[in-house]
């Protein structure tokens, strides 16, 4: 019964967390809510091998992120038109930056979203994500710095201003 105690406790205090992360990483809560729910499943399952781990929630977040990329390889058509979906839907959020930062990550290529998310939200080192995302360190710095610079050009106000449909003869 100790393992239960244990494992409930590691899920109380990271599902949370990781469930956000992977909301960021793959631009949809309800993706990321069944993959995470998964990688808890099979974490379970490993929970004495897991615990063991130096990071079971950097190993959850793995699994997490494996699965959603294997679901997008087997399901390219129920993503498009689950996107095509969520657009209409109101975001979550507590306020205007926030939308604006979901929005342009899910602009970006998958590698670079992966890294920002662990980088600016998760707050892992660049060697720690090296390893979680299984690339060379200068690979994620390279995603990192692309991501970054694909980002400022989403979010700049210049952008924003377009995406509202005014043009400079629509000002009053």
């Amino acid at each position: 019964m100790r393992d239960a105690d244990e494992f409930d406790a590691f899920y109380a205090g990271s599902a949370q967390r990781v469930l956000g992360h992977l909301s960021a990483m793959t631009g949809s809560r309800a993706e990321a809510e069944d993959v995470v729910a998964e990688a808890y499943a099979r974490a379970w399952d490993r929970w004495a091998t897991v615990r063991e781990c130096e990071s079971p929630e950097a190993w959850v977040r793995r699994v997490a992120y494996r699965l959603a990329v294997s679901a997008w390889r087997k399901a390219v058509n129920r993503l498009r038109a689950h996107r095509r979906d969520v657009v209409g839907q109101q975001a979550e959020a507590s306020g205007v930056d926030h939308v604006a930062v979901v929005a342009a990550l899910r602009r970006i290529s998958a590698d670079q979203r992966r890294v920002v998310v662990l980088y600016h939200l998760v707050g892992l080192s660049v060697p720690e994500i090296a390893v979680e995302v299984d690339a060379n360190v200068n690979t994620v710095k390279t995603w990192l710095a692309r991501g970054r610079r694909a980002l400022a050009t989403h979010l700049t106000d210049d952008d924003a201003y377009q995406t509202t449909g005014r043009g400079s003869s629509d000002v009053a």
